[in-house]
């Protein structure tokens, strides 16, 4: 296939003489191509609905969201993975990114990793993808043969398979279940899908997972209710996200936590409802840690 004809490799004409241009030129022709990006994904909105519903549908089946990818695409996907465990309390293995060429593909280059469509299906296959789980697959141009390998294996197994791409009718999309396609045209710099495409991309992955996790009960109105304190920051927003929730005082928000073992929804239920030590925690898990539901089971007796 000649690249070329890709709308990701095609020549901006906004940009054709950016070399020449002073620096402020150069920063407000980015920002103004940057602007094209949330439009793009707007259209796009449609699709990634279904995705989300695919993807807590398998979470409530106890599958998982696979990102794979080569490049910066796989890299964004394992950034998005990496961010759900401390964010959203989640196991790590329940949102999993797998990149082209591996641990060391996230800091360097691994020649010829992308082009090799066999390794996309093992490395899928080594995690034991099934038919419970969803499986994007990323790539701006939408014709990474590693990621194609991957989406094909995942469609023989009967996984959901998702295509992100930056291309109209990708060889990724006509092989994919589903298909988000934000079409962020020509970049400022020829082919540096790291900019307006990568944008996407990441944009694009935010959505799936915060509305996925938002749809599993970890959000309780906008707090992230389900946050894993693991450092002194995270304590404090802990803390904060209690006070916030309940109207309570410092030293009520701590003696909370502290009283439920530093479980942020168990704390709020415990202040808004009464219910001290174990009840709150039973009765949060009587309605599968969704917080809002368990109020309201509290306030209806």
């Amino acid at each position: 296939m000649n690249i070329t004809k890709l709308n990701t490799e095609q020549r901006n004409p906004k940009t054709m003489e950016v070399d020449l241009m002073t620096t402020e030129e150069i920063i407000t022709i980015i920002n103004q191509e940057d602007a094209i990006v949330p439009n793009a994904i707007a259209r796009e909105i449609p699709h990634i609905v279904k995705v989300v519903d695919e993807i807590t549908d398998s979470f409530k089946k106890g599958g998982r969201l696979i990102y794979v990818g080569a490049g910066t695409s796989g890299r964004l996907g394992i950034i998005d993975a990496s961010e759900c465990p401390p964010t959203y309390g989640t196991d790590p293995e329940m949102v999993v990114g797998i990149i082209a060429g591996g641990k060391e593909a996230m800091t360097e280059a691994v020649e010829g990793a992308e082009d090799d469509s066999e390794q996309g299906r093992q490395d899928v296959a080594d995690i034991h993808l099934s038919d419970r789980d969803v499986l994007v697959g990323i790539a701006a141009s939408g014709r990474t043969p590693y990621t194609i390998g991957a989406l094909q294996y995942g469609n023989e197994v009967g996984a959901v398979t998702v295509a992100v791409a930056c291309t109209k009718d990708s060889e990724m999309g006509r092989i994919a279940k589903y298909t988000i396609a934000p079409i962020t045209g020509p970049e400022v710099v020829t082919g540096s899908t790291r900019m307006k495409a990568g944008t996407a991309q990441k944009l694009v992955l935010n959505m799936l997972t915060t509305a996925s996790m938002i749809k599993l009960g970890k959000v309780y109105g906008n707090l992230m209710v389900d946050v894993q304190m693991t450092n002194e920051k995270l304590f404090k927003r802990a803390e904060n996200i209690v006070k916030m929730a309940t109207g309570a005082s410092d030293e009520e928000a701590q003696t909370a936590l502290k009283e439920q073992n530093h479980n942020t929804k168990a704390a709020i239920l415990q202040i808004l409802t009464g219910l001290k030590g174990e009840a709150a925690a039973r009765l949060l898990k009587k309605h599968n840690g969704y917080l809002r539901e368990a109020i309201a089971e509290y306030h209806t007796k």
